[in-house]
């Protein structure tokens, strides 16, 4: 799967092309991302996909993004979580409040429909990462995020969750091992070989499954 993106230097709302600007080239193109995602994963429902890269600045949080609104524009019910307990950023794409999240779920704060915000585009709903932890990687390996996981596939038709960059920390990891598919988002001329490859070998060892592979193209 091939993505052609603008420059960074074009308006920040852009961020979200396939809403903004659904007619264009670039909205074509998460769509034709759409359906190659529901050609791998078939006649199979509550589907759980971690959108991740091999490092940062690849363009995964704005990838996952927009193929949730390109899916949730289809009448599908869609969830995106943010699953960066680090260095999250779907509240500041979508410009809603991260004050609760996906955090306050696996501590037992709230539960997920006091956590879960709609995004006010199609049928697509959020769940932000909340407060950043001290312990992110013991707290997305935990019961409780199998549990929520467990629930929210019951819920939704796809299940898409933005995490950390693959090779810096352990959390996609472990994220990895409990979703039903990876798709790795690359770079041109940013994402060098070796990273990719590397990518690959961790996510095999984490007995993940590889999906797919979006190449982000600088114009």
């Amino acid at each position: 799967m091939v993505l052609n993106k603008r420059k960074r230097s074009i308006a920040k709302k852009r961020n979200l092309v396939t809403y903004t600007n659904p007619d264009s080239i670039i909205s074509e193109q998460y769509r034709t991302i759409r359906t190659n995602i529901r050609f791998l994963n078939g006649d199979k429902k509550n589907n759980t996909l971690l959108i991740t890269s091999p490092g940062k600045w690849e363009g995964k949080s704005t990838t996952a993004a927009n193929i949730a609104i390109s899916m949730a524009q289809q009448k599908e019910k869609i969830l995106l979580i943010d699953g960066n307990l680090r260095d999250p950023g779907i509240h500041h794409i979508f410009k809603t409040s991260n004050a609760t999240g996906l955090t306050d779920v696996l501590t037992g704060k709230v539960n997920f429909e006091e956590a879960v915000c709609p995004s006010n585009i199609g049928s697509l709903d959020l769940l932000t990462s909340g407060a950043i932890p001290f312990n992110p990687a013991e707290l997305l390996g935990s019961h409780m995020m199998s549990l929520l996981l467990k629930k929210v596939n019951s819920l939704y038709d796809l299940v898409l969750i933005d995490s950390t960059s693959l090779l810096e920390v352990t959390d996609t990891k472990i994220i990895a091992n409990l979703c039903d598919g990876v798709v790795l988002v690359v770079r041109q001329n940013k994402t060098d070989l070796e990273s990719a490859f590397e990518s690959k070998k961790v996510l095999e060892y984490a007995k993940a499954q590889i999906v797919g592979v979006i190449l982000n193209e600088k114009n």
